[in-house]
């Protein structure tokens, strides 16, 4: 009878359950690694974008300013004639553009 056993075994060509949850557990380990770099990619894919936004309102209320002698008011006094459309907000920050210029307090840097 252990002959017999012993014969089966060595015609067992498939894979221990040991060995399938070593590979499944590298596959997950690949697989994570490769989903953390895709959001570092797609974080600065979105910086870039906000940049890229920022530097066109900027320009445009320079536009603004310079076409018209003061500063715009809302993103509405833009769009005509200074921005195609609203910049895009990616989800990630939050501006807001208004508020009333004050005179530098002493010893600032602005």
């Amino acid at each position: 009878m252990a002959n017999s056993l012993t014969a089966r075994r060595r015609g067992d060509n498939g894979f221990t359950l040991i060995e399938l949850l070593i590979v499944i557990v590298i596959l997950g380990v690949l697989a994570a690694i490769v989903v953390f770099s895709v959001r570092g990619i797609v974080d600065r894919g979105d910086k870039a974008a906000c940049q890229a936004n920022y530097e066109s309102a900027l320009t445009a209320a320079e536009a603004y300013y310079a076409k018209n002698g003061t500063d715009a008011a809302t993103w509405g006094d833009l769009k005509p004639g200074f921005l195609h459309s609203d910049p895009s907000n990616t989800g990630k920050a939050n501006i807001d553009v208004g508020g009333t210029p004050a005179a530098p307090t002493k010893g600032s840097s602005c």
